[in-house]
């Protein structure tokens, strides 16, 4: 276990996109990292690219699986001695309707963006009670806006009542929670989609740039609720 008392975050999903950035922010302002994704050779390949840093630690797993969540957690405060932040990153959208889709995704789906935040909650808690820490819900501008037929809307809308849900609870041992909820970014979230959508989109580092700014704010100080929206996203 290392002595260094620098800041130490985990990150679900953050092989690529924002949370890969979010990493990437984190580790330039000295934090220590732990970046979890389901991908061995993905997670490989961050690391490769930014140099394998001795702050870097990378655990294979599935965001929906306690033991896997659990694992990555106790491996984080072996490693380093401590957790200030956790990042619940990790999700994915099937990018279809509830009256024409393909239900065989949808599971996966829902357990990976509602309950995938709730283990890491659940399993970082006692850390961030001793280090008075700060919990990051990645959630969507589609958890405060309707769209017709949208299930991942609705993961996202499980997303936002569980932050301000969890917020009520830990808030009292001194534990911070944050909700950003990004409009359209251009990352690998699009891949199934098969194309962008129109107009303007953020960056996956414009999301990150965020986040970095909610966890680095002062002691005593709960930033609780971030939307993000590209300029010309009317929804």
């Amino acid at each position: 276990m290392t002595t260094n008392d620098s800041p130490v975050a985990l990150i679900t999903g953050g092989g690529s996109g924002i949370g890969a950035a979010v990493a990437r922010r984190l580790l330039d302002a000295g934090h220590r990292v732990t970046v979890t994704g389901r991908g061995e050779r993905r997670l490989r390949d961050f690391a490769d690219g930014l140099g394998r840093p001795e702050g870097l630690l990378t655990v294979a797993g599935d965001a929906a699986d306690h033991a896997d969540v659990r694992h990555a957690v106790d491996l984080t405060l072996k490693a380093y001695g401590r957790l200030d932040t956790v990042v619940a990153n990790a999700g994915f959208a099937t990018h279809d309707t509830v009256a024409d889709g393909d239900p065989s995704g949808w599971a996966e789906m829902v357990l990976t963006n509602v309950l995938g935040p709730a283990l890491l909650i659940r399993a970082s808690i006692d850390a961030l009670k001793e280090t008075r820490g700060r919990i990051v819900l990645v959630g969507s501008v589609a958890g405060f806006v309707h769209g017709p037929g949208n299930l991942y809307g609705a993961t996202k809308w499980a997303v936002t009542g569980l932050a301000e849900n969890t917020r009520r609870q830990v808030t009292e041992f001194g534990v911070g929670v944050t909700l950003v909820a990004p409009g359209r970014v251009e990352t690998p979230f699009w891949d199934s989609y098969g194309s962008l959508p129109p107009g303007h989109l953020l960056t996956a580092g414009q999301i990150a740039d965020s986040v970095v700014w909610a966890i680095r704010q002062p002691a005593g100080v709960d930033v609780n609720t971030v939307v993000v929206r590209p300029v010309g996203q009317p929804t």
